[in-house]
């Protein structure tokens, strides 16, 4: 139900596998319609089925009808290029209506959610397959830990008894014993003794799971399974693997906005939002931050290094100067006898 009353509010059935990974995929694609903000979109595109049509089919095109745009689900053609890519685009709409054969780049553009065209969806359900088995995994042992003993019914009344008392243990009541028959009829035998534990490695799979898509879609989720805080190198080191699919996402939109907007006139522009856009902001802070702080080594480098240059000249300057002296000290010596001379010589006259 697309829109469900208050009414269908109740006790979710954790036994209904289709149900669950259902549930789990829509999740996951209302988060991803918040990937990306548009600028300048016709108002017969909404942004919200353009993203889910990239998003569940792969691709879309765009094209006019009728001096209107539309950005419209179809099928690639057989008819392929020199690399074996599709050159034509089938769109059948009842409700355009419109039933047309399209060349693409020519009068339609067709905008691919990646480069290999094949939408989020089977990523996505991989990991809400998962993320399912491992929810009725946890029901099981969350129903079993509620019982301290296992029951061995001898006869078909027994059992039947058995049965219903189990029953209301599932249901969350209390089970309640009438007659000792029942006791005399069953083996009681202890539970396993590690169901906490199973638990416990259950949720730990959960978060796993979760933070593992989480990471593929470009949002940074830390499960690191040590039992002990961790420091913040170990809480970076998956951030190298988050951007490199959101990012082919994002120029396969750019490159085929480019496209549209050459061939219909149109000024439409896409970028990050909500939280990847947060991402990016900070991976371009910190690498405007990392340049900062290079450019400042090498200034100091630099700075450093015309100081030893001068250093270095001012040693050789003073290793230079007391040659110079005793080379002066003779001439010195020799203007003294002069004088000392020329004194005598006056004496004698």
């Amino acid at each position: 139900m697309l829109f469900p009353t208050y009414a269908t509010f109740g006790t979710f059935d954790l036994t209904d596998k289709d149900k669950i990974c259902s549930d789990y995929t829509a999740y996951y694609l209302n988060r991803l319609i918040s990937m990306f903000k548009y600028t300048n979109l016709p108002d017969s595109i909404p942004q919200k089925w353009l993203e889910m049509m990239l998003l569940i089919s792969g691709n879309c095109a765009f094209v006019k009808h009728n001096d209107v745009m539309y950005a419209t689900r179809g099928a690639l053609s057989d008819e392929l290029n020199a690399y074996y890519v599709p050159t034509k685009y089938i769109v059948t709409n009842p409700y355009i209506p419109l039933d047309k054969t399209f060349i693409i780049d020519q009068d339609c553009v067709v905008m691919f959610n990646d480069s290999c065209n094949t939408g989020i969806m089977q990523l996505v359900q991989r990991y809400a397959t998962l993320m399912t088995e491992n929810l009725v995994s946890m029901r099981v042992e969350t129903i079993n830990s509620r019982m301290s003993t296992i029951m061995a019914a001898s006869d078909d009344n027994t059992k039947r008894s058995a049965e219903v008392y189990l029953k209301r243990i599932e249901e969350g009541k209390l089970g309640v014993i009438a007659e000792n028959k029942l006791l005399d009829g069953i083996n009681i035998q202890s539970a396993r003794a590690n169901s906490a534990s199973n638990i416990t490695n259950l949720i730990e799979m959960q978060q796993y799971l979760k933070a593992s898509l989480y990471n593929e879609l470009g949002l940074n989720a830390n499960y690191n399974m040590k039992r002990e805080a961790i420091n913040s190198n170990e809480s970076q080191l998956n951030d190298d693997m988050l951007t490199p699919l959101i990012d082919d996402m994002l120029r396969e939109r750019q490159n085929a906005l480019e496209k549209v907007n050459a061939m219909f006139g149109l000024d439409i522009s896409v970028e990050f939002n909500s939280a990847w856009q947060d991402n990016e902001e900070e991976h371009e802070a910190a690498i405007e931050e990392l340049e900062a702080s290079v450019d400042q080594i090498e200034a100091e480098a630099e700075q450093a290094e015309a100081e030893a240059d001068i250093t270095e000249v001012q040693a050789e300057a003073a290793a230079e100067a007391p040659v110079e002296e005793s080379a002066e000290a003779p001439d010195e010596e020799a203007e003294a006898e002069d004088e000392s001379e020329g004194e005598e010589d006056g004496k004698d006259m």
